[in-house]
């Protein structure tokens, strides 16, 4: 049998079946007489297009089923669905029917998964909801208004899903979700998770999924700036970030042991605090761009292996345990950081130490297998490259750039060092070099940690930071100030040295200023025209 045989008999029922199981159908949208309407969904898969089509009223494992078939893999092999400009939509009895021209693209993401599944309450809700609305029907006639109410509920809840860019790859869901199935499954964990159990489900997460083989279009994608972090769970992220590890040879070269580089990674998650902007995502992402930094300049061919993974422990640990107060604030509340470390930097001060804080538990050590001269080296050059995080010396670690980067020698020592801050520096702020939608997302968290801070100022009777004031700074004038003095500079230096970043980091750069210049445009309009 043929793949597209294959395919279609997963789509064919008989009509017995279909009166039985309400199942898939395999011609016209509308059967005659039957009242069932069907969906016809066009993708691809593997670069071939496909077409399936499904009844109305199956269930949600059904249409995974029919998926799992077109793509010929098994029923623990992890699929993820592409709209047509790319965001990522939910497998389901929801959706929507499209064109040659609007195709979908399937992929599969993971395979060889055993024991990790879908819960099965959401993979029965569908079905248990169509079999009470048709109950309440033969009972009473007319649904009453609370069973409108739900069907209603669960409505929006699918189209939130459905819309939703951060479904992970594992097709589990949060927040809504586990709302609405704590009302709909008597099994739901409804229970609180403190954060020690929830770091440990993260754990055992990480770990069953650390052997799956990560698509070779996943390894690909995760060395570019477009890469979408709001797709990936916390231990989805921890698998990615071993495959970084282990991409760039750091395992065989310098002898980091799997396990302890596994220990490793997840001390630094359960070290990163539930905030809204200096948290373990953030923290993967400035990773996941320093990995794509490394791969787009060809550093692999011009530093060292130490100094690669200098770059790339600096970028992970860079903001461990930040409390979500600047060092500003550290300075002003005279805080135990501020005093320990004598106003000098005390959070960037603090990130190093929480560092070599974990690497000093020999379970966790990564660096244990090197000399001691190379220890050496790797603890001083990731403590300078996270103190150069300190935004307080931005215009001096610029300068000095500036001053070498016409004579820059991969050779010289001190060079190589002010490149390696900078390269730490850039993944740190660049956030808008990733597409919009992706970005946009960072600025609203990064502006909630900003109003909680000023918020704080203000009740404690402390100097309030202007650029995080409430009731001064918009969206749009925050944006395009620092563009146009932090982020332009840097990023315009350093393609001096890598041209081939010009396309990749300054004009999605410029673009994000011309939309955040517009959009200021408009609020001054807005307000212009309010006024009058």
């Amino acid at each position: 049998m043929t793949r597209k045989q294959r395919n279609n008999a997963t789509c064919r029922q008989s009509a017995e079946q279909q009166r039985n199981r309400e199942g898939w159908v395999q011609k016209s949208p509308v059967l005659p007489g039957s009242g069932m309407t069907t969906k016809i969904i066009h993708f691809t898969i593997n670069g071939r297009l496909e077409k399936a089509e499904f009844g109305s009223s199956c269930s949600a494992a059904e249409v995974k089923d029919l998926f799992r078939a077109a793509a010929e893999v098994g029923p623990h092999h992890i699929l993820k669905m592409y709209n047509i400009t790319g965001n990522t939509v939910n497998i389901s009895p929801q959706l929507e029917a499209n064109s040659v021209d609007s195709h979908y693209r399937l992929e599969v993401v993971t395979s060889d998964v055993k024991g990790v599944r879908m819960p099965p309450e959401l993979d029965n809700m569908e079905s248990r909801l169509h079999h009470l609305e048709r109950k309440v029907l033969e009972d009473v006639g007319k649904p009453p208004e609370v069973v409108c109410e739900l069907k209603s509920e669960v409505e929006s809840f699918r189209r939130k899903l459905e819309s939703m860019e951060h479904l992970s790859w594992m097709g589990l869901f949060k927040e809504d979700g586990d709302l609405l199935l704590s009302k709909l499954s008597p099994k739901s964990k409804t229970a609180q998770l403190s954060v020690e159990e929830k770091h440990q489900q993260v754990r055992k997460k990480f770990l069953n999924m650390s052997s799956l083989q990560v698509t070779e279009e996943v390894r690909e994608h995760l060395k570019t700036p477009i890469f979408d972090n709001w797709q990936w769970e916390e231990a989805e992220m921890l698998v990615l970030l071993q495959v970084m590890f282990t991409d760039l040879d750091f395992l065989t070269d310098l002898h980091i042991e799997l396990d302890v580089l596994q220990n490793f990674l997840f001390e630094v998650y359960c070290h990163y605090n539930s905030i809204p902007f200096h948290n373990f995502r953030h923290c993967f992402c400035v990773t996941q761009m320093m990995y794509g930094l490394i791969w787009m300049t060809d550093l692999r061919s011009k530093l060292s292996k130490l100094d690669l993974l200098t770059m790339l422990a600096s970028a992970l640990c860079h903001d461990l345990d930040h409390p979500g107060y600047n060092n500003i604030y550290q300075i002003n509340a005279k805080t135990d950081l501020a005093l320990r470390y004598n106003d000098i930097s005390p959070l960037e001060n603090h990130h190093c130490a929480v560092a070599f804080g974990i690497l000093s538990k020999p379970e966790c050590n990564i660096l244990k297998n090197l000399t001691r001269e190379q220890y050496k080296q790797i603890r001083g050059a990731m403590i300078k490259c996270i103190l150069a995080t300190d935004m307080a010396r931005h215009n001096e670690i610029l300068n000095k750039f500036k001053t070498i980067q016409p004579v820059f020698k991969f050779t010289n020592k001190d060079h190589k060092e002010v490149l390696m801050k900078i390269m730490v520096k850039v993944s740190d702020i660049s956030n808008e070099v990733r597409p919009m939608a992706v970005a946009e997302p960072w600025l609203d968290c990064l502006l909630q940690e900003f109003f909680n801070q000023s918020d704080t100022e203000k009740l404690k009777g402390l100097p309030v930071t202007p650029f995080m004031d409430r009731d001064k700074v918009s969206k749009p004038s925050c944006q395009t100030s620092f563009i146009r003095f932090v982020l332009l500079p840097l990023f315009t230096e350093l393609i001096k040295l890598f041209p081939c970043l010009e396309q990749h980091i300054l004009e999605p750069v410029r673009h994000a200023l011309e939309y955040y210049s517009e959009m200021e445009r408009a609020t001054k309009e807005e307000k212009r025209t309010t006024k009058a």
